[in-house]
């Protein structure tokens, strides 16, 4: 846990510098834009013992505040803070070792079983631009710390539970005997990581900013207790986010070499 937090925290500090040396050398900009965001969200759990798993898919969605504090040569600066509702979690994959589906005795399908988990995640983003700012096309990247708040859990399995096909001993049944997690519930209702994501926006004069984005999150907390005496060493949730934004500016900057 220690290790994980100075990892946070030496990934939080350069943003902190770079701030701080552009607030004193750039091109003043005091430019307040509001708006809100959507997207899917395809996410994990990284389970250490590990868990096949593919691809958990959920929605996304909520309010973003962006403000452009300075024009560093070629590079608009500006913080980006966002609210979000967001569906994450996990989808096991559960095939024989010949790579087939595990059909259940009980229930005659194929055994199938996905957590979904709703988080409340507050990302705040340092981001650099290149390009236009009031009309036109901008290319930009942002990274910074993100922190979520855990809502509520649901389970989504086909087969009774005490039915469940297990690892035989000729080889057969599931390739995976990791089903603890199966059972329980989210222990930690904080989650907390590094967040990094790059896009394109499109700027119409008096209309506002239109903004896709692909973003990587990277847990660095767990779902499960991780002690020597739990099960799991490692939980942590990961997800990429492809999502759309739209902004209107509040306040902009009156200058009219800005464009």
């Amino acid at each position: 846990m220690v290790k994980m937090r100075r990892l946070f925290l030496s990934f939080l500090l350069p943003f902190v510098g770079i701030a701080m040396a552009v607030a004193q050398v750039g091109q003043h900009r005091s430019d307040f834009s509001v708006g809100f965001n959507g997207g899917m969200m395809f996410s994990n759990v990284g389970f250490m013992p590990e868990v096949p798993q593919d691809m958990h898919q959920g929605l996304t969605g909520g309010f973003s505040l962006r403000y452009t504090s300075e024009k560093y040569f070629n590079s608009i600066c500006a913080i980006v803070a966002e609210v979000n509702y967001a569906q994450v979690g996990w989808k096991e994959r559960i095939l024989t070792p010949n790579d087939e589906p595990v059909i259940n005795a009980t229930t005659g399908q194929a055994e199938s079983y996905q957590r979904d988990m709703t988080y409340l995640q507050v990302p705040v983003l340092a981001r650099m631009g290149w390009g236009r700012e009031r009309r036109g096309v901008q290319f930009f990247v942002q990274a910074g710390p993100q922190v979520g708040f855990f809502l509520n859990e649901k389970t989504q399995m086909n087969f009774p539970w005490d039915s469940r096909t297990p690892v035989y001993a000729d080889g057969s049944g599931r390739t995976s005997s990791v089903i603890a997690q199966d059972t329980m519930s989210v222990q930690r209702k904080v989650d907390y990581g590094i967040a990094a994501g790059l896009g394109l926006e499109f700027s119409l004069k008096n209309v506002g900013h239109f903004l896709v984005e692909g973003r990587y999150y990277y847990g660095l907390g767990d779902i499960f207790r991780n002690s020597k005496r739990d099960y799991f060493g490692r939980s942590n949730l990961n997800n990429i986010c492809v999502k759309l934004t739209y902004l209107f500016d509040i306040t902009k900057t009156k200058n009219s070499n800005i464009k």
